[in-house]
């Protein structure tokens, strides 16, 4: 049976191969260890694992700054794809912000990843036309 809750330090291992898994193609300064220990220090009530008995099947990682939501690190292990984990992350965290007042949430799709633009399609995500930016401002930034 599944079941989402937050993330706890004894995920760790099971969450860190779950992503290097799923995001292969990570940079290299989104190290699992270093992005977990980051969320870990804020809002760590949004940072959920969705989990087969003991196995650890799934991820998504939010945050709220009091204006918009985001979400990141949505993962669901390759053998358990299309059993509605992907969904039942996203509507959890759908929940949470909204308890915390968030009016909208945001996320990001790298190019080229059609697949997972229609599953957000799917959950009513509509694509806007937005340029995304950033800086790192130093070496242990996230993307």
């Amino acid at each position: 049976m599944l079941s989402i809750r937050p993330y706890t330090e004894h995920d760790e291992q099971a969450v860190t191969d779950l992503w290097r898994i799923v995001f292969p193609d990570s940079p290299p300064w989104n190290q699992p260890e270093n992005d977990i220990q980051q969320k870990l220090a804020v809002q760590r009530d949004l940072f959920l694992v969705a989990a087969v008995k003991d196995e650890i099947v799934g991820t998504a990682m939010a945050g709220f700054d009091g204006h918009r939501g985001w979400v990141y690190y949505v993962a669901v292990s390759p053998k358990w794809r299309r059993n509605g984990i992907g969904s039942a992350l996203m509507k959890a965290v759908e929940e949470g912000l909204s308890h915390m007042g968030c009016p909208k949430l945001n996320l990001q799709v790298r190019t080229g990843n059609e697949q997972v633009v229609a599953f957000y399609q799917q959950l009513g995500y509509e694509i806007e036309q937005r340029i995304s930016m950033g800086k790192r401002l130093n070496s242990s930034s996230c993307e």
